[in-house]
């Protein structure tokens, strides 16, 4: 056997839920309340509860003697930033020298909407994210170095297997006109406008002890929509906290051996949310061009998920996700066998010239974005009177982006056409630039396996044609059937990338594609490279490439500060405000309000590794035992801000019909912040306790 090398061996992976200790508690919420989240790019979407913990998922993978390691880790964030990554690659090297390095270490985003923003460096993203938040980008760097520390002291020799099939009621496809305009012929040899092929490694010690799963699917985690207010890690967190709940049978989440990731993949045009796009106002269909409503307009589009609300319908997706990726996990049977490889390189990605054909060529542009990004999508609308489809310049919002930003420049207007420029962010360098010029292409090998790390959003079409280039590059040199995915929004967010044809009729993904319409093309050729350096072993004649940027931002932020906490007169931090009720029915909210203090304060206090638990009281030995905490999908908690430091904190239990029977209590656990004058500010723990009630059949 080996340590690992495909060839019966295995990895290591090792869950560190942005921490097992608390790494996870700062990201989660304490700094995430009352700061935007990241994916709608909405600055009023302020988190102001939780309800699922995030976590980091690290696998590592090494040959068997030990002579080369990969690492694949799957973060519950939106995307994984140029500054994140920077970070992170920054705190190994200084922890392990060259073991882990920017070539062998893939960071992939699962792309939740309901994750924390202000970790980027760039200032389209900073408008919307308040800023660069420290505290936030550093808890979310912790978070990545736990979850690949623990990876690291769990090595186990071990053998890996790999599994498809198909997921069914999952997706739509929410560009259908873009995805027409694909050749007939190549639409022609696919059945679904989306890719429904999960993916899903199965990892196993040499003994045969369960260690994890990685899987790869493409679906956008937009079950929770543009008005939730609650931290969660949306439809693919809900399918791992199932998957690890069942295999860590008896503890709470976080805890426990076995981890299972739901990666993202080419999830550009592909919503969860499968009834599709109605009028919100009056019921109607709006599967059209511009997605646009006869009453109220865009605006009024939205597309539905299967369930009575968002809640409902994350863990209905979730549950399709876990249901087939359990299936495929207990039947994979094909072995990964072969050597470890990586490929890396930094490329300016606004000045790639592409070979089209024998004799054209096309070039990237500098990053601009279209008119059609501001119109949002049908999983999450925009502002004002943006429309999806718009291939003219509007002249209020050309004279406004012109006064505000100046005018692109002709060589841009022409290299993007016929995309209409709302955003020419290439060409703006305050404070800072405004997108990345240096991008990251990255490619590992795991015996028959080849993970493509991918910077960015594909849609359906754009990530076949990426997939089927790579597989065509590795059979040309010789090594047949390679199993190629793609992992999706890694290292650096690039935005969307949609086909050339998908990007002529300009909806919000091709507007999104930042690089001009040979971006796809370009970035098909730069992968193609990688993976002709790992099929010939030339791996080590690559160029680096230019490296990127690390702007020195110092103190660039609009969250505000925490107050000083203020208890109502005659009441005491925990104490209850609203007490629950004596019983309630298996099915029914149980509901307790406490006098709060603000989370944020709880962020570096390692010993608070929840905001709530709801405990059963053991008859038998008198004791409170814990059977939920706040990384429950049963428990919601939710922070009220008040005046001049007075808050609430509420927690809600909804009882699952697995609840056993008997007498709880609910928990509230917190800090409060006292601000002497002219001194430090100080932090109390504190904690308060409901009444115990009783939990009755229906």
């Amino acid at each position: 056997t080996r340590l690992f090398s495909l060839s019966g061996d295995i990895v290591n992976k090792k869950q560190a839920l942005l921490s097992s200790t608390n790494v996870n508690k700062l990201w989660g919420v304490g700094l995430m309340l009352f700061l935007p989240q990241m994916g709608y790019a909405n600055p009023d979407q302020l988190a102001s509860g939780i309800l699922s913990r995030l976590y980091s998922r690290a696998f590592i993978v090494a040959e068997p003697d030990d002579s080369k390691r990969v690492v694949f880790v799957s973060a519950d964030i939106g995307m994984v930033s140029q500054r994140l990554r920077l970070e992170v690659i920054k705190q190994l090297k200084s922890k392990y020298g060259e073991l882990y390095r920017q070539d062998n270490v893939i960071l992939s985003g699962t792309h939740t909407h309901s994750g924390p923003a202000g970790y980027f460096q760039y200032t389209i993203f900073l408008l919307t994210s308040k800023g660069l938040i420290k505290p936030s980008l550093n808890a979310i760097v912790n978070g990545i170095i736990k979850s690949i520390d623990i990876a690291h002291q769990n090595m186990k020799k071990g053998r890996i297997f790999i599994n498809k099939g198909l997921v069914e009621k999952s997706q739509i496809n929410r560009s259908p006109y873009s995805y027409l305009q694909n050749p007939e012929s190549e639409r022609n040899r696919y059945s679904s406008n989306t890719d429904k092929e999960m993916v899903v490694l199965k990892m196993v010690d040499v003994n045969g002890q369960e260690l994890g799963l990685l899987s790869w699917f493409a679906i956008h985690p937009v079950s929770m929509n543009n008005t939730n207010l609650l931290v969660n890690s949306d439809n693919v967190g809900y399918a791992s906290y199932l998957f690890e709940q069942e295999k860590n049978k008896g503890l709470l989440p976080g805890e426990g051996s076995f981890v299972a990731a739901f990666a993202s993949s080419n999830l550009g045009d592909v919503s969860p949310n499968i009834k599709g796009p109605h009028c919100i106002n009056t019921g109607e269909s709006c599967d059209n061009l511009n997605s646009y409503c006869p009453v109220g307009g865009a605006k009024m589009c939205m597309a539905a998920g299967p369930g009575s609300d968002m809640i409902d319908s994350t863990k209905i997706i979730g549950q399709n996700l876990y249901l087939k990726a359990k299936e495929l996990y207990t039947l994979a049977s094909q072995e990964v066998t072969g050597p470890l490889h990586a490929a890396h390189q930094w490329v300016n990605m606004t000045d790639v010239t592409v070979q089209l054909n024998a004799t054209h060529t096309g070039k990237t542009c500098k990053p601009a974005l279209g008119y059609s990004f501001a119109a949002g999508t049908i999983d999450g609308v925009g502002l004002f009177n943006f429309t999806q489809g718009s291939l003219e310049e509007q002249p209020f919002w050309e004279i406004v982006h012109n006064q505000l930003l100046g005018e692109p420049s002709n060589e841009t207007k022409e290299c993007h056409k016929p995309k209409p420029i709302l955003l020419n962010t290439g060409e703006i360098s305050l404070p800072y630039a405004w997108h990345p010029e240096i991008i990251d292409v990255q490619l590992f090998t795991i015996g028959s396996l080849a993970i493509i790390a991918f910077p960015g959003e594909l849609t359906t079409m754009s990530g076949r044609r990426l997939r089927e280039a790579i597989k065509s590059e590795f059979e040309s040199h010789g090594t047949q059937g390679m199993n190629v995915v793609i992992a999706g929004l890694c290292n650096v967010y690039t935005h969307y990338i949609t086909t050339y044809e998908e990007y002529q009729i300009q909806r919000y993904e091709g507007a999104s594609t930042i690089y001009g319409p040979h971006t796809l093309s370009a970035y098909i050729q730069l992968f193609r490279g990688l993976a002709k350096a790992i099929a010939t072993n030339t791996v080590q004649n690559l160029p680096n490439g230019p490296e990127p940027p690390f702007f020195n931002i110092t103190n660039l932020t609009l969250l505000p500060g925490v107050l000083a906490d203020v208890a109502p007169i005659g009441k005491t931090f925990g104490d209850v405000l609203q007490e629950v009720q004596p019983q309630y029915r298996v099915g029914e909210v149980a509901e307790v309000t406490f006098v709060g203090a603000n989370p944020r304060n709880s962020a570096q206090k390692t010993t608070l590794k929840t905001f709530l638990t709801v405990e059963k009281y053991e008859t038998i030995s008198g004791n409170w035992h814990v059977m939920y905490n706040d990384a429950s999908w049963d428990t919601r908690f939710y922070w009220t801000k008040g005046l001049l430091g007075h808050s609430q904190a509420k927690v809600e239990w909804h009882i699952p019909s697995s609840a056993e029977l008997g007498f709880y209590r609910i928990q509230y656990f917190g800090h409060y912040k006292v601000q002497p004058f002219l001194k430090p500010a100080e932090f109390y723990p504190f904690n308060g306790t409901s009444s115990a009630f009783e939990v009755v059949k229906l």
